[in-house]
């Protein structure tokens, strides 16, 4: 595996996705912006939140032991919960939270995981997308909408302060024979297929092959700079592209 990323947040303000890679490896949390005026009862924000946890995970990763990776997820969750539940209310529903993608290398096969939207692309011959995508059927988009329906059975589930929701992450196996390139988006990586509309996934896979992660997250700044930000998103958000070449 080669591994190429950049990670740049929305402009004028912290980056709250984390990044990671090591040899068969590739880690990636976008941590959910908390909204202005909620108190989520935590005195850290999303950014301590996916460096503590992804941190975790990547080093859990290097140790190769071959845990299943949902494993990985409930164990660095749980650490991670343990580290500052002195200090804050971790059962306050609006507590950080973030979206985990992993790849793995085993042998011949490339394992994934996905909790939450943030996609990983697989060009295996014809392009493969694995995307968690329940936030997208919830039935409103409201505060209590979105509070209501996380990390709930029927809603949608998220890395927080619940180990459990790691099992509700979706994943799987392709052969390495035949997997030419993948990529690893945070959700604002992947607005200009998922939202702009500017393009395809096949298109995507191929700016990140040819000019590289950067490229990407140029003309998503630019697509930003003129399209709406629509009901339920922001103008500008982090972007965090991973591509790999097998």
């Amino acid at each position: 595996m080669q591994v190429s990323y950049v990670s740049e947040a929305t402009p004028g303000r912290e980056n709250e996705d984390f990044v990671a890679a090591g040899p068969g490896w590739v880690v990636l949390l976008d941590g959910a912006t908390s909204p202005p005026g909620v108190d989520g009862g935590c005195r850290h924000g999303p950014a301590w939140l996916v460096r503590r946890l992804g941190g975790r995970i990547a080093a859990l990763l290097a140790l190769e032991d071959g845990k299943p990776l949902p494993d990985l997820v409930a164990e660095a969750i749980k650490v991670t919960g343990e580290a500052h539940t002195a200090t804050c209310d971790l059962r306050n529903p609006d507590s950080p939270s973030a979206t985990v993608s992993l790849l793995r290398r085993r042998g011949d096969a490339v394992q994934w995981y996905v909790l939450a939207d943030s996609p990983i692309v697989m060009d295996v011959g014809e392009v493969r997308v694995f995307r968690d995508d329940r936030v997208d059927h919830l039935p409103g988009y409201t505060l209590e909408d979105v509070r209501r329906h996380r990390n709930r059975p029927g809603g949608f589930w998220v890395a927080s302060t619940r180990p459990e929701a790691a099992y509700e992450g979706l994943s799987g196996e392709v052969p390495v024979e035949g997997l030419r390139r993948a990529a690893v988006l945070s959700d604002g990586a992947s607005r200009l297929v998922e939202r702009f509309g500017r393009m395809g996934w096949e298109d995507l896979l191929r700016l990140l092959d040819e000019e590289g992660p950067r490229e990407l997250v140029r003309r998503t700044r630019e697509a930003e700079a003129v399209e709406p930000a629509g009901p339920r998103g922001k103008r500008h958000d982090d972007a965090t592209a991973v591509l790999v070449r097998f």
